[in-house]
C-alpha cells in the first residue's frame, strides 16, 4: 500500500497543482468514517463537499452500483436502455416536475440549466436570439467551466481564463431590492441562485429570500432556477433547502406554503451518494420541451450504471429519514458551537441549517488561523476545510448519530480552546 508520504509525493510529482488539500491521504472510507494508509481514523466533516450525504460506501448503493456494473454500464444515447426510464420515472415522482435531464457533474447540470434557460427565453418569452441575460450572486459557486466563471467574482477561478462568456447580471444575494432592479430588464430569462451559498461560507438568506425571489421572477416572466447541488438531498434537514421547515421526504407536497418550487432544479454530488459522477436538471414539460434531438446531450448522461446507483442513493435518503436526521443533528451542533463561541474569541460568527454549517474565525480572510485549526482538528482525528480563508464549513455525513456528533464537537472544542491558548 502506497504511504501518506509517497501518495503525496506522487500527486505533486505528477499531478497538475489545481487544488490545495489537507495534508492527509485516505484510503478506505465507511459511514461518517476514513481512514489513511497508516490506519489512523478519522470523522469525516466534509463529506466530499456533500456528496457523501449517505456516508461513506453505503453497502445498498455499492449493492447497486455491483449488480449492475456486472450486467450493463454504457449504451449512449444512441439506443435506449433498461434502467433510464424508470430512473427517470423514479427521480421525476420523487422531486415532483414532469421531465428530467440527467447529466454527469454539477458544473454540467449548471451549463446545461442555462442552455435550457436561453433556449426558453428565446422560443418562450420572446427575447430575440443572443440577447438573454441571467441574474447571478455576488459569491456564487456553481463550477469552473468557461462560461460558469464568467460570472464569478472569485479572481482565483477566474484571472487569466478570459475571454468571458457575456450574458449575465451580478446582483447581491440575500438582497431583494437588488434582484427585481435587475429583473425589470426585459432581456432578462432566469435568476440563478444557490438556496444557501456553500463555498462562500454557509451564507444562509433571511427566511423569506427564496420565496420572494420567486415570486418576483414569476412577476417579470422569468425562470427561478436553483442550484442544489450541495444544499440539496437531505443537507439542509429537508429534501431540498428550497423547501423550507417541511420535513417531508418527497418533495414537501403536504406543505405546499413552505416549499418554493423552482421552474429549474439542478442536482448532483449527493444523487449518487459520492458513488458516481450523476447530476440532473428537472424542469416541467412548458420548460423542457424547448430541447429537441441533436440539441444538447453526453455520452455517459443517463448511462445505466449512473441510473441505478441514483435510485439506490436516494432510497437510502428516504429509508433512513436523512433529511430528519439532519435537521435534528445540525440543532445540535449549533447549539454547541454557540456554547463554545462563548468561551473563545477565536469564533467570530456560528451560522448554517441541518448539517451545513461552518464557524467564521475571529481573524482575516487572508491569514493561515482558520487553515492551521483545520490541521489541528485533522491531528485530533476530525477533518474538514477552511474556506474563504476565515471560514471553516462543518458538514458530515447524514448518517451520524447523535453520539458520533457528541464526539465530534469534543475533539473540536478541545482544539479550539488548545488552539487559543497557543
Amino acid at each position: 500500500m502506497t504511504s501518506t508520504k509517497d501518495a503525496i509525493a506522487l500527486e505533486n510529482k505528477y499531478g497538475a497543482h489545481n487544488y490545495h488539500p489537507l495534508p492527509v491521504v485516505l484510503s478506505k472510507g465507511d459511514g461518517v468514517y476514513v481512514w489513511d494508509p497508516e490506519g489512523n481514523r478519522y470523522f469525516d466533516f466534509l463529506s466530499a463537499y456533500s456528496a457523501v450525504n449517505q456516508g461513506h460506501c453505503h453497502p445498498a448503493i455499492i449493492g447497486a452500483l455491483k449488480e449492475q456494473a456486472e450486467t450493463l454500464t454504457l449504451t449512449s444515447r444512441a439506443f435506449y436502455n433498461d434502467v433510464l426510464g424508470p430512473y427517470e420515472k423514479f427521480i421525476t415522482e420523487y422531486f415532483g416536475f414532469d421531465k428530467v435531464l440527467p447529466m454527469n457533474t454539477g458544473a454540467e447540470g449548471v451549463e446545461t440549466a442555462i442552455k435550457i434557460c436561453r433556449k426558453w427565453a428565446y422560443e418562450k418569452k420572446g427575447i430575440p436570439e443572443n440577447e438573454a441575460k441571467i441574474i447571478v450572486c455576488t459569491n456564487n459557486f456553481h463550477g469552473r467551466t468557461t462560461t460558469i466563471i464568467s460570472f464569478s467574482n472569485d479572481t482565483d477561478a477566474q484571472k487569466n481564463f478570459g475571454p468571458y462568456t457575456p450574458g449575465f447580471i451580478k446582483v447581491e444575494y440575500n438582497n431583494i431590492d437588488d434582484l427585481e432592479s435587475a429583473l425589470q430588464d426585459d432581456s432578462v430569462a432566469g435568476f440563478l441562485v444557490e438556496p444557501i451559498q456553500g463555498e462562500a461560507g454557509v451564507m444562509v438568506p433571511d427566511e423569506d429570500y427564496l420565496s420572494k425571489a420567486k415570486a418576483l421572477c414569476h412577476k417579470y416572466d422569468a425562470l427561478f432556477i436553483a442550484d442544489e447541488i450541495q444544499t440539496g438531498i437531505a443537507r439542509t434537514g429537508s429534501l431540498l433547502a428550497v423547501c423550507g421547515d417541511c420535513t417531508c421526504e418527497n418533495h414537501c407536497e403536504r406543505q405546499p406554503e413552505t416549499y418554493v418550487k423552482p421552474d429549474i432544479l439542478i442536482l448532483g454530488k449527493a444523487l449518487s451518494g459520492g458513488v458516481y459522477p450523476v447530476s440532473a436538471v428537472l424542469a416541467d414539460q412548458e420548460v423542457m420541451d424547448v430541447i429537441k434531438p441533436g440539441q444538447h446531450g453526453s455520452t455517459f448522461g443517463g448511462n445505466p450504471l449512473a441510473a441505478k446507483v441514483a435510485i439506490a442513493a436516494l432510497n437510502v435518503v428516504r429509508d433512513e429519514n436523512l433529511a430528519v436526521n439532519a435537521r435534528k443533528l445540525g440543532i445540535q451542533f449549533r447549539n454547541k458551537m454557540n456554547e463554545l463561541k462563548e468561551k473563545s474569541k477565536l469564533i467570530n460568527t456560528v451560522r448554517g441549517k441541518g448539517l451545513l454549517n461552518a464557524i467564521e474565525i475571529n481573524d482575516s480572510p487572508g491569514s493561515s488561523t482558520a487553515w492551521d485549526i483545520c490541521v489541528k482538528l485533522k491531528e485530533n482525528g476530525l477533518l474538514a476545510k477552511p474556506t474563504h480563508g476565515n471560514i471553516i464549513r462543518f458538514a458530515p455525513p447524514l448518517v451520524m448519530t447523535s453520539e458520533q456528533l457528541d464526539e465530534c464537537i469534543k475533539i473540536i472544542e478541545k482544539t479550539i480552546l488548545e488552539f487559543n491558548r497557543s
